[in-house]
């Protein structure tokens, strides 16, 4: 079972996103808050896989709470929450460490889909705020060249996984894309990740972004 924690300080959103994750069987909301100031209590209390942190809350903000996280032993993963205008949070969180952004009201499936990715180690972009995401981490540059020089090591079947990355498809989404099966993708993103240098899939669309993949 997937032990997940929802902080946001909606009423409203934490019940709908304890509503879709209870549907999925696999998925549990083991604790829930409406302030950043409780989520590392809650962390070591229940031991979550997953928190979904709302970005903005009004005492403790999400971006505090996720620095407190990060620096536990052994911390889960965590997703941003935001709505669909990204914010000048995102390069912060980024950088303290958050495994990816999800938007608020993002379908079911996929909300399901990215908390089991979690779980799993990966990082989730929602495709409809990942060109937002890389677009607030390019300082305003692209800084073409370095980027280039990595994707210059990618076949060109690599080219295309790491480009549906940086528009924030899952694996199941790339094949569906590219007709090949998610075993298969999963090979290929492995391999796009150790040729860039990227350890996750949020830094891979980076990569993508700043090397002209994404417009």
């Amino acid at each position: 079972m997937i032990k997940v924690l929802v902080a946001d300080d909606e009423d409203l959103v934490r019940a709908g996103l304890r509503a879709i994750l209870a549907s999925a069987g696999d998925i549990e909301v083991v604790a829930e808050c409406d302030d950043g100031g409780y989520v590392v209590d809650l962390v070591r209390l229940h031991r979550p896989h997953v928190v979904l942190l709302d970005v903005r809350m009004h005492q403790t903000t999400g971006i505090e709470a996720l620095r407190r996280v990060t620096q536990l032993p052994d911390p889960p993963a965590v997703a941003m929450l935001t709505t669909f205008d990204v914010d000048e949070y995102v390069r912060e969180a980024l950088r303290i460490g958050a495994n990816g952004f999800l938007l608020k009201d993002t379908e079911p499936t996929q909300l399901v889909a990215a908390v089991r990715d979690l779980a799993r180690g990966g990082a989730v972009l929602d495709p409809n705020v990942a060109a937002r995401v890389i677009a607030a981490l390019a300082d305003g540059q692209r800084a073409a060249e370095p980027a280039r020089k990595l994707l210059a090591a990618l076949s060109a079947r690599e080219i295309e996984v790491v480009t549906l990355i940086g528009k924030g498809l899952s694996n199941a989404e790339i094949g569906q894309t590219l007709h090949l099966s998610e075993a298969t993708v999963k090979g290929y993103v492995s391999a796009v990740l150790g040729k860039i240098g990227a350890s996750n899939r949020v830094q891979a669309a980076l990569v993508a972004y700043r090397g002209g993949l994404i417009g």
